[in-house]
């Protein structure tokens, strides 16, 4: 008898074991590859989707904007994802026609580790800019002093982490720069990649993050819940408006009181709104229009439209900005302009 309901115990197992391998195998996988930036909220997305829609399973690979808009251009993946909007050429040489839909916003931190130094710093974005070219290269510098009158900083080198990848969070960055300082315009400009003229390289936001905590004396730019994760000091940025004012949702959603175009592809850099938090920036998945596998494409459908209702609630929690109402109709449109063969 106690071998028998062993056996049928390891039937069981079996048996139940098979079924699972046999419910995996007929869900669909969909791959999407792309920006570091919103990965924290990606993946909380897609883990709650598949609570509702076990038929589908989304994997999402962390390699950064550049190597989103690459393999979905290459369509090596379903989808891409990037913070730094495709270029007219790129948008001409992809094998299709490519939507960007907004996904959430953030805010692109300045991080910084300070031997001595806890408070949080005032930055503007002359100092911003001096010492990412390599002007400004001491923590005490009178620049620096002056914004933070109250602060005892060290005659220590400054360390510069930036990233080694093609980024959205770079674009956001470098974005801003180009608009704040025509020396950062003229010598460097704006991209997902940029020749940076000082500092080491980190891959991804986590690989600038972890970078900046190892390093003494060190300064850098990460998305927000990167810094926080990290429990790393960020700093209050000056906005055009001339208000020191620190990375937040209110002061991110202030920022994107812009007109959106039909595209998407706008730049939310440097707002003239007072309460805007000034290096802050949209960050999109990138989709066909047509696509040519049914089944995928209307996961695909199916998750942009949970998105904008259900996973808008989830964003704040992991320190990103719902999109703004206006925005949330207008992609609902465009997403049922996606044609699903």
């Amino acid at each position: 008898m106690n071998k028998f309901i062993k056996t049928a115990a390891i039937m069981g197992i079996a048996v139940l074991a098979t079924a699972k391998a046999s419910f995996a195998a007929d869900s669909t996988l969909i791959n999407g590859a792309g920006a570091s930036f919103p990965y924290p909220i990606y993946v909380k997305w897609f883990d709650e989707f598949g609570k509702t829609h076990p038929e589908y399973k989304f994997n999402y690979q962390s390699i950064g904007s550049g190597g989103g808009i690459r393999q979905i251009s290459a369509k090596t993946v379903d989808f891409g994802a990037s913070d730094g909007p495709m270029t007219d050429d790129q948008l001409s040489a992809a094998p299709g026609y490519l939507y960007h839909i907004p996904t959430v916003m953030g805010a692109v931190a300045i991080i910084y580790n300070i031997e001595g130094v806890a408070e949080q710093l005032n930055f503007t974005s002359e100092i911003i800019a001096k010492i990412f070219l390599g002007s400004i290269t001491s923590w005490n510098d009178p620049e620096i002093q002056k914004a933070n009158p109250n602060s005892k900083l060290p005659a220590s080198a400054i360390v510069v982490v930036h990233r080694s990848d093609g980024s959205g969070t770079t674009y956001i960055f470098v974005d801003y720069l180009s608009k704040v300082s025509s020396a950062w315009a003229t010598k460097v400009g704006r991209g997902n990649s940029v020749s940076w003229p000082t500092g080491l390289g980190g891959k991804g936001n986590e690989g600038v993050a972890g970078l900046v905590k190892q390093t003494p004396n060190s300064i850098g730019y990460a998305e927000l819940i990167y810094a926080s994760q990290n429990k790393l000091t960020y700093g209050a940025v000056k906005n055009k408006a001339g208000s020191f004012i620190l990375p937040s949702l209110e002061s991110v959603s202030a920022a994107a009181n812009v007109k959106m175009p039909s595209d998407y592809r706008v730049s939310i850099t440097d707002s003239p709104d007072a309460k805007a938090y000034p290096i802050s920036g949209f960050t999109w998945l990138l989709v066909y229009q047509k696509q040519t596998d049914s089944v995928k494409g209307k996961a695909i459908v199916e998750f942009l439209n949970w998105m904008l209702q259900d996973g808008q609630k989830l964003a704040p929690d992991l320190g990103y900005a719902p999109l703004p109402a206006g925005v949330n109709s207008m992609v609902r449109n465009t997403i049922a302009k996606i044609k699903i063969k």
